[in-house]
């Protein structure tokens, strides 16, 4: 079994002390979005009509489009009222933009190239580590948003777009189809976010890495014998996944989520998210919710709970507006029509007052771990990082964050208490239609 780093994690990490940013703001680079799209979907001064795609689409024409625009290409995301690709550019050949215009994308001229925006992100990374923040490149604003949780009570002047969370950055194990292990410290509950197939064939499941790093051994109940092993585990650093092995080699996983209530979603293969993309989050405490992606490649600054000040930075992450608690950790974030996405890793907020919630991607897990999308025995299945159909290629290198935020931070639990695990609060539930227009889940933001 081999680990990046071992601290121990029983629950929510405690609440930080008070940090300024300070200057790091000034590092940014000017940030400044110029023309936007007329209400004809034609770019000012362009001669292309962006045409109407599905969300499920617009991963495959994004990607295309780097290829076609090079280093001119400085981000995109997914119109969904519109429902349209809005792709950045910086410079490049006339020709090539107009090529990018045919091809059906609004084209938006921007200041910032991706490489300057992800220069701006290292430099916040160096200089700017202050536990209860995150950012990523907005692709709607051109600029990077930092985000600093209710810790943080002072933010430095700049050019940064700064917005304010009403809640702590936790990662979300508190001690929560629930996944359980008992420590030296006490109960882990976590969530199983999608089953596997290890590069060796034995089955397997991938949640959190902070859930890995708290306890080698997992049982699928709270009083039960272990069942599975980590395998791999990484957090902090570069993700938060772990791979978990179950200890019978015959065990069949189905791969599918439960979302409550006797329903499943068959997931079919792995996919990049999209800025703008309707996504569902599924979790053992909190059960089925629903919002949309809101940032891509985020960075976020956890409080350390081994190290007194210090941080646990994780880099790479989904941003997204869905709410998540404490034993969601390591919960599968995933379409409507059966993409997964990413396992939850952390947020700030709660179910009851909202919040913004980060998500290992999926596609990451699997290459790092060489693993293959399904359970053992249950069919090919895209994995390893490979993306089916329209799915490959991301629609952003980074994404926006997300509107104000309600809520205040969430208590620990290390027990692994938490009621009803299988179905979703029926409180405040959403019934609609995908992006296709397929029958939506009923979920609850």
């Amino acid at each position: 079994m081999s680990h990046k780093r071992m601290p121990r994690r029983r629950a929510a990490l405690a609440v930080g002390g008070v940090a300024a940013l300070g200057a790091a703001a000034f590092l940014l680079p000017h940030a400044s979005a110029s023309q936007d799209a007329g209400q004809d979907g034609r770019t000012p001064g362009g001669t292309g009509t962006a045409r109407t795609l599905r969300a499920t689409d617009a991963p495959g024409l994004d990607a295309r489009l780097r290829k076609l625009l090079g280093d001119a290409f400085a981000g995109s995301y997914y119109d969904s009222g519109r429902q349209r690709l809005v792709v950045n550019v910086v410079s490049g050949d006339d020709d090539v933009v107009g090529q990018a215009e045919q091809a059906g994308a609004v084209v938006r001229r921007v200041a910032n190239s991706a490489a300057e925006l992800r220069a701006a992100t290292r430099t916040l990374k160096t200089r700017a580590a202050v536990p209860g923040t995150s950012w990523a490149v907005d692709p709607r604003t051109d600029k990077v948003l930092v985000t600093a949780d209710s810790t943080v009570r002072r933010l430095g002047p700049g050019m940064a777009t700064l917005k304010k969370s009403a809640g702590t950055f936790k990662t979300f194990a508190s001690g929560g189809d629930a996944i359980f292990s008992r420590s030296q410290g006490g109960g882990v509950r976590c969530s199983l976010g999608f089953n596997v197939t290890a590069a060796d064939g034995r089955p397997a499941f991938l949640t959190a890495g902070h859930c890995g790093v708290a306890a080698e051994k997992w049982s699928d109940t709270q009083t039960g014998e272990p069942t599975a092993t980590v395998d791999r585990a990484v957090f902090p650093g570069e993700g938060d996944f772990s791979l978990v092995t179950y200890d019978d080699p015959g065990t069949r996983a189905p791969s599918e989520v439960d979302t409550g209530d006797g329903r499943t979603v068959p997931v079919t293969r792995a996919a990049e998210a999209t800025v703008g993309q309707a996504v569902f989050r599924m979790g053992s405490t909190t059960g089925l919710h629903d919002g949309r992606v809101t940032g891509l490649d985020a960075t976020v600054n956890f409080q350390s709970e081994t190290e007194p000040g210090g941080v646990d930075t994780v880099t790479g992450l989904i941003q997204t507006d869905v709410c998540a608690e404490p034993g969601d950790s390591g919960g599968p974030l995933f379409t409507q029509d059966g993409g997964a996405l990413g396992l939850t890793s952390g947020g700030s907020g709660d179910c009851t007052g909202g919040g913004e919630t980060f998500f290992q991607p999926v596609t990451i897990a699997l290459r790092a771990t060489g693993a293959t999308l399904g359970g053992a025995g249950a069919g090919d299945q895209a994995g390893a990082g490979e993306q089916s159909g329209s799915d490959a290629g991301s629609a952003s290198d980074a994404g926006s964050g997300s509107g104000d935020e309600a809520g205040a931070g969430v208590g620990e639990d290390p027990a692994g208490g938490g009621g009803d695990l299988s179905s979703a609060p029926s409180d405040g539930s959403r019934a609609g239609t995908a992006d296709d227009g397929s029958p939506a889940l009923t979920g609850t933001r």
